[in-house]
């Protein structure tokens, strides 16, 4: 029976379907929570671990699903999983392969939330967490258990910023079939073939340079592997994990010009590192590319890189008051988390708090160098030292 609809219905039901056709540069966004069948085979057919179908809108929109694939890609892997932040996409990995009874080796220069994660998985979960000397390469073989299930690296630590040996951790670790994961966010995928070297799995913080606009919270997990793809698939969909359309369409929005902020952002640090590493007041420069480093041969044989992030030690003779007094004083350079945006930020850090195995002295301060003048940059950190050698 035909019948006029009333207004209400006209409101949620139309006739109209939009032409086919339209093409344009960027990636639509797709919102969904409830996902639309055309009949109930196809609704139950579906299936969310494959991808192969929408079922869901936690489990993915074509939005999610690009940008995934397009990750995937840039790390030259064959899955990959969108989680709501770095840690988020962390946990998954812990979740998916660890269970009570299991061991985890994590670098002695975690990220410091993963390395709080460790403690609460041995905490209250029954999981041993024990760190390990991020410069230990082939060493690490004589500290794998029978029990040891997952083995954390981090390339470079994102605040001391020393480079392990993946080679040789990843040959040791698979020779008695444990899995391992690589923080790769530093290089953003793009200086550093985590695969190649015989990494398992790549997180990912899309919060850095893959939005490169300092409001985007996301994380990603890349992996070649069927079998472990199925088990973070499981984790993912367990822990009830997924992101906004909005925040998959802003890092979709920054990836292609993600290299070139990069490499400007490499070449500005390395200016600023190197007018620093000049100076009386610095007593070590820990950037990748500079021999004080530790790792700094390692970098030069694995990465094609840096990006704008690195750490200094300022000399001993300087106070904790004097080296706070410094970051205070800077103008261009604001005190906040994380890197990767447009601004340049600075971070003083009371290491040997986060450190077990620490032995330098000095006060380290982190630097992030954004996309301003690097010559700016400069005369900012100057005047910021002159404020910090007053009495």
């Amino acid at each position: 029976m035909n019948k006029t609809k009333s207004l209400q219905t006209a409101l949620i039901h139309t006739d109209y379907t939009a032409p086919e056709g339209f093409a344009a540069f960027p990636s639509a966004i797709h919102h969904a929570s409830t996902v639309l069948f055309k009949d109930v085979a196809a609704m139950r057919s579906g299936d969310w671990k494959e991808k192969n179908a929408y079922t869901y809108g936690l489990h993915g929109t074509p939005t999610t699903f690009t940008l995934e694939a397009r990750l995937a890609e840039i790390e030259g892997g064959k899955h990959c999983l969108l989680a709501p932040s770095g840690l988020s996409a962390i946990s998954m990995v812990d979740f998916a392969l660890l269970k009570s009874g299991d061991d985890v080796l994590l670098p002695d220069n975690v990220y410091n939330p993963n390395r709080e994660l460790g403690r609460w998985l041995a905490r209250d979960f029954g999981i041993s967490a024990r760190y390990y000397d991020p410069m230990i390469g082939a060493g690490i073989a004589q500290l794998i258990q029978p029990n040891t299930k997952l083995i954390w690296t981090e390339a470079p630590g994102s605040v001391t910023m020393e480079v392990p040996d993946l080679r040789a951790i990843c040959a040791a670790a698979h020779a008695r079939g444990v899995v391992v994961a690589l923080d790769n966010t530093w290089s953003a995928g793009l200086a550093l073939r985590g695969f190649d070297l015989g990494v398992d799995i790549i997180m990912q913080a899309l919060t850095k340079y893959q939005s490169g606009g300092s409001d985007v919270l996301m994380g990603a997990l890349i992996t070649r592997d069927d079998g472990l793809h199925e088990r973070l698939s499981t984790a993912h969909m367990r822990l009830g994990l997924g992101v906004g359309a909005d925040d998959a369409y802003l890092v979709l929005r920054g990836l292609p010009t993600m290299k070139l902020r990069f490499d400007a952002h490499d070449a500005a640090a390395r200016k600023v590192a190197g007018w620093l590493a000049a100076r009386p007041e610095i007593h070590k420069m820990l950037h990748p590319a500079f021999e004080d480093c530790p790792g700094h041969d390692i970098w030069k044989r694995d990465f094609s890189g840096a990006g704008g992030l690195f750490s200094v030690l300022f000399d001993a003779r300087f106070s904790e008051v004097q080296t706070d007094r410094f970051v205070d004083s800077l103008k261009l350079f604001k005190i906040g988390y994380s890197w990767g945006g447009a601004n340049s930020l600075c971070v003083p850090y009371r290491i040997q708090a986060m450190r077990s195995q620490w032995k330098e002295e000095g006060t380290l301060v982190r630097f992030n160098i954004g996309l301003e003048d690097p010559d700016d940059l400069i005369a900012d950190i100057e005047q910021a030292m002159v404020v910090m050698h007053r009495v």
